[in-house]
């Protein structure tokens, strides 16, 4: 399997607070049969003010902690709070990607979890223009789609993505979250699942129980397609790329 989305690299973000940390989340992600990982730390301007290079920084120190037997790739991007920012970043090409979907770059984009900002359309437009496409981050856990699931329907015309977090669908994160991921999952409206993993005890990799979920309420062929094919058809430009 492989994980779009996971909070692994240490002291960067509210994830991983330690290389033993983040060196125990990888081995547990190993144990369920995790091969690749795109660490994506926070850009929340303000709050978590990443940018390339210090992302870069701690990838680096990351890896040079590795232990020999490690199995798993990993490459570093980002998931990116949404910002009128985000257009001056992808024009300096100071966004990182998760990777390319139909040529095009894939930017992991995090919405408020209350509600939808007035100009999200148009940003993703703009950004579409730039042959930018956004993948939502968890549209499960923010309240206003809660409250009003078809309010996706314009991102989904518009081509976004849409990540599911395995919490999610496993109930760790509420019921409302735990009633969408099942509505939007039966629907197939999931592009890929990812474990949003930030600490040991706060949200640890749940992969194979996400998959054997999905399995059990579509096929295994969606299973596949959500943890295995898609995730590969994106991060591959990320992983044939030199460190």
């Amino acid at each position: 399997m492989i994980d779009l989305h996971c909070h692994i690299l240490p002291n960067i973000d509210d994830g991983a607070k330690s290389i033993d940390e983040a060196l125990t989340l990888i081995e547990l992600a190993q144990q369920q049969g995790v091969t690749r990982m795109v660490a994506t730390p926070h850009i929340h301007l303000g709050i978590f003010d990443n940018d390339l290079a210090k992302i870069t920084a701690a990838y680096q120190l990351l890896q040079a902690n590795l232990p020999a037997d490690n199995k798993v790739d990993i490459r570093a991007a980002a998931e990116v709070r949404i910002c009128p920012e985000i257009m001056m970043l992808a024009e300096q090409g100071k966004l990182p990607f998760i990777g390319q979907y139909d040529n095009k770059n894939v930017l992991l984009l995090e919405l408020p979890s209350s509600h939808i900002l007035p100009g999200t359309d148009k940003l993703i437009n703009w950004l579409k223009q730039q042959d930018i496409i956004c993948m939502i981050a968890h549209p499960e856990r923010n309240r206003e789609l809660q409250a009003h699931p078809d309010r996706i329907n314009p991102f989904v015309k518009q081509g976004c993505l849409f990540q599911l977090t395995a919490a999610s669908l496993l109930g760790d994160m509420g019921e409302k979250p735990l009633a969408l991921s099942q509505q939007w999952i039966s629907q197939q409206l999931y592009s890929i699942i990812a474990s949003d993993c930030h600490s040991i005890k706060r949200r640890p990799p749940k992969l194979q129980q996400a998959f054997d979920i999905t399995e059990q309420r579509v096929n295994s062929e969606y299973a596949e397609k959500l943890l295995y094919s898609t995730p590969k058809r994106i991060s591959d430009a990320l992983f044939e790329a030199a460190i």
